[in-house]
């Protein structure tokens, strides 16, 4: 709408002033026609029937019996100026539009003063006699005249905190898009341009964020057509050398081997390029139980009778995964714990109730690792401690580290109070089947 301002603080002051300006026509309103309209209307009406009932009857004609007897049934009291006086009538005060109603209503003259309190009075004076006061006791607002004053407060009430939740849900509507899209971002999925809504600052926002969104896809799609590009152009190369060293005589297959041996190692090299600059997002996320991921694993290597995997799998729910990339995150793990812990590993599974996350760990029985080096083991070309080895290209945890991530998870690396490196991983519980698990606590 054109008249609605579109920064944040127009429009937070906006609806203050809305709200306030509201907030006094109720009051106004409520207070003129629930109270100050019936009392006043009230008050004049007895006041003029009191008044016409003893003009009628005449002052002069009463006896002071009679005037007794009025003051018992009525209240009403007659004093002269003097008695008045003591009575508390300079107390009062004059009320003129009131002094002109009643009046109106009577035809004559007359004064009117009101003395609020408990013992509500209203004093009046006839213009023709200015030694006689009148006394007219009335009682004050009862507590049913305070419904109108109970519904004031809460629509005004409603009417802030409904004005404040609609404000609030509206400035944290786009805010929750762009915290969700971020955190895609992050892990490596690009979503949709997100719709610019909200106030100026909200709308500046979310245009950089597409912006920059649009930008890191643009760098992650030229950074994996290039790395394709340099393998492409690395393999030809080491196409027509593998070819020149099947052509070299018998008495120098030692060299052949040798050649043959480096060109698989430079081959290995350029996969884990690839693997690490690719993102893996196209498989699609499948039910799936990790236990039997697990055993899948384990069944392969069982041919290496110089190697002992223990198994502790607990009962854990089915999650949906991208089973190649997790599949790829657990054998890169028991490599590792093979190839730089000892040759028994231990592989344990854990579901956590109270987090919801399913936990999945690799322990090697080996010497361990410094713990200021963990975190610099899944920086990309960065080798952990030397004392474990310096094979590889320093992308497997990197490449692990990403897919984890991607699935909302999370890495963890901890030396064993008994000896050796725990590398596991937990990622969050997106599909349950309807079955009991333990909640064991890693």
């Amino acid at each position: 709408m054109p008249f609605i301002p579109k920064s944040t603080f127009a429009q937070t002051a906006l609806l203050i002033g809305g709200l306030l300006l509201i907030n006094q026509l109720v009051s106004y309103l409520s207070v003129t026609y629930y109270f100050i309209n019936p009392s006043y209307t009230q008050i004049n009406t007895l006041v003029s029937n009191q008044l016409s009932t003893l003009f009628i009857s005449g002052n002069d004609t009463l006896s002071e019996e009679e005037k007794g007897r009025l003051q018992v049934l009525t209240g009403v009291k007659f004093h002269d100026k003097i008695s008045a006086m003591h009575a508390g009538v300079n107390n009062a005060t004059y009320y003129e539009y009131m002094s002109q109603e009643v009046s109106k209503r009577l035809n004559r003259n007359v004064e009117i003063r009101v003395k609020p309190g408990e013992n509500y009075i209203v004093w009046i004076q006839p213009s023709e006699d200015e030694n006689l006061w009148i006394s007219v006791p009335l009682d004050g607002i009862s507590e049913n005249d305070m419904s109108p004053l109970s519904m004031y407060f809460i629509v005004i009430g409603g009417l802030s905190v409904f004005g404040g939740w609609w404000y609030v849900r509206r400035l944290n509507k786009p805010l929750q898009a762009l915290q969700k899209a971020a955190v895609k971002v992050g892990h490596g999925s690009f979503p949709e341009p997100l719709p610019a809504q909200g106030s100026s600052e909200m709308i500046a926002v979310t245009q950089a964020f597409n912006k920059m969104s649009a930008n890191i896809r643009q760098l992650e799609a030229d950074r994996v057509l290039m790395t394709a590009g340099i393998s492409h152009d690395l393999r030809t190369p080491l196409t027509r050398i593998r070819l020149s060293a099947e052509m070299l005589p018998e008495e120098q297959d030692w060299i052949k081997e040798g050649i043959e041996h480096d060109i698989e190692d430079m081959n290995a090299i350029i996969d884990q390029f690839i693997d690490y600059a690719r993102q893996d997002q196209e498989e699609k996320l499948t039910p799936t139980l990790i236990n039997d991921l697990v055993h899948e694993l384990t069944d392969a290597r069982k041919i290496h009778e110089d190697k002992h995997i223990e198994l502790d799998l607990r009962d854990i729910p089915i999650i949906r995964i991208r089973v190649v990339g997790i599949k790829r995150v657990i054998d890169n793990l028991i490599e590792n714990a093979f190839r730089y812990g000892s040759s028994n590993i231990l592989i344990k599974t854990r579901y956590s109730q109270r987090s919801r996350s399913v936990y999945i760990a690799v322990r090697d029985y080996g010497s361990g690792i410094e713990e200021t080096q963990i975190q610099s083991l899944f920086n990309p070309f960065q080798q952990g401690d030397k004392a474990r080895g310096t094979q590889g290209s320093g992308l497997g945890l990197s490449i692990t580290k990403r897919i984890v991530e991607s699935h909302g998870g999370q890495m963890e690396f901890s030396n064993h109070e008994d000896g050796g490196l725990e590398a596991g991983f937990t990622l969050p519980v997106f599909y349950t089947p309807q079955k009991n698990v333990n909640d064991s606590e890693h």
